[in-house]
């Protein structure tokens, strides 16, 4: 292969990259949740999941921040994430690990901030998640 063919192959492999980077949706990535009742944090990882959006449970962590394994690890806590413009993202569902149940949910992003919030008829309840390195 001749030295510019190999330089104009290098070149598109490049722009191919910043393409899909770019098109990337501030949602996809690893995000941290806060302690729970029990002082747990864990890492959740939002990907695409048809035309929209799921976050899955990949670690936990005791209060002490060391990793640990629970039957939660593994499940799919967020799904159905729709972008709405603006940040927003709806018509989505949280399982909430204490109630064993899932609930009508919407997630703001702001920055590296991330809120959650699941509504059980009128009651709706909010948490802070934020972006994990």
């Amino acid at each position: 292969m001749g030295r510019g063919l190999k330089r104009a192959v290098c070149l598109g492999a490049v722009i191919c990259t910043l393409a899909v980077a770019v098109g990337a949706d501030p949602l996809v990535g690893l995000w941290a949740s806060p302690p729970d009742g029990k002082g747990q944090t864990g890492i959740v990882q939002i990907k695409p999941c048809g035309d929209a959006y799921c976050g899955t449970l990949i670690k936990a962590f005791d209060p002490n921040g060391k990793q640990i394994v629970t039957k939660n690890v593994g499940k799919r806590l967020l799904w159905g994430m729709k972008p709405m413009g603006g940040g927003l993202y709806g018509e989505g569902r949280v399982f909430v690990p204490i109630f064993g149940r899932d609930y009508p949910a919407e997630v703001t992003l702001s920055g590296t901030r991330m809120t959650v919030k699941g509504c059980a008829a009128l009651v709706c309840k909010a948490q802070k998640w934020r972006r994990a390195q």
